[in-house]
């Protein structure tokens, strides 16, 4: 939360629905994810969208608005004590959103627009910037110098996969070092839009949620810095990236198999320190 620790200086899980849905809904997954964080000392910031911009059909739903949704990612804070973190789409919603949240995202389609790439920047919270689908890994380094432009903030970047052909994406373990190489800024991994399926679902996106856990433990092997998981209860009655969401009954046992990759991740370099 503002005053502690910045945010993303640890191991850290980005989580929430998709979009921001009733209050029940809301803060029934903040709670949720606070216990697990309390539970495993493990860093939580809360993410949900209030405006799905980029939704594929101009008839798919696009969540609350700016204003409600901003309203409803405060009572979020104020109830569970969780850092909170939202998209942003244009310029003037991200000095908005900065008033309010502790994050901003700029989603992976708009990670070239330098407008609001610096008015992310600008507006004094973390920034957390999503890999365009079709980018190179060392291509974000240019994007973080944007987010910089706008002010010296915490800055992320987030894997979220690469196109393959036409309806497909790929997660590439190596893009982590070569992130942070580049970019010199932590990398997360987002293993639930990794297993999206373009313009598969009726011309929206479809998914493969089977092979989010295999992902992300493969990632964290791999040395991502944070993870990225949307989560709902019946992710089959969210409103948005319903076919790739995690239930969120699933997401505490795979905190723990997490972890204790982590684990045996920090004793292998410590073993390969060993004269």
């Amino acid at each position: 939360m503002r005053g502690k620790r910045p945010l993303f200086q640890d191991f850290t899980l980005i989580s929430g629905p998709c979009v921001l849905e009733d209050d029940s809904l809301n803060l029934r997954i903040a709670r949720e994810l606070a216990r697990l964080s309390e539970e495993f000392s493990l860093p939580v910031v809360f993410k949900a969208s209030y405006d799905k911009a980029n939704r594929s059909r101009v008839d798919s739903p696009r969540g609350p608005g700016l204003e409600e949704g901003l309203e409803a990612l405060a009572r979020v804070r104020e109830e569970t004590g969780l850092p909170v973190l939202t998209d942003v789409h244009e310029p003037a919603q991200a000095r908005e959103a900065g008033r309010v949240v502790d994050a901003v995202q700029v989603p992976a389609f708009l990670c070239r627009q330098t407008d609001l790439v610096v008015a992310a920047g600008a507006t004094g919270r973390a920034v957390n910037v999503k890999k365009g689908q079709w980018m190179a890994p060392e291509e974000m380094a240019s994007v973080v110098k944007k987010v910089r432009t706008g002010g010296e903030v915490p800055v992320t970047v987030t894997e979220r996969g690469t196109f393959f052909g036409y309806g497909d994406l790929v997660a590439d373990m190596r893009s982590f070092s070569r992130i942070r190489s580049a970019a010199r800024v932590p990398v997360v991994f987002d293993g639930t839009h990794s297993v999206q399926r373009p313009g598969r679902a009726a011309g929206s996106s479809g998914g493969d949620p089977e092979f989010i856990e295999p992902l992300v433990l493969a990632a964290v092997a791999a040395g991502c810095d944070s993870l990225f998981l949307e989560v709902h209860p019946e992710p089959t009655r969210a409103p948005s990236d319903g076919t790739n969401m995690l239930e969120l009954d699933r997401l505490e046992g795979l905190i723990e198999r997490v972890l204790a990759v982590r684990e045996a991740r920090g004793r292998g370099r410590q073993g390969s320190q060993a004269p």
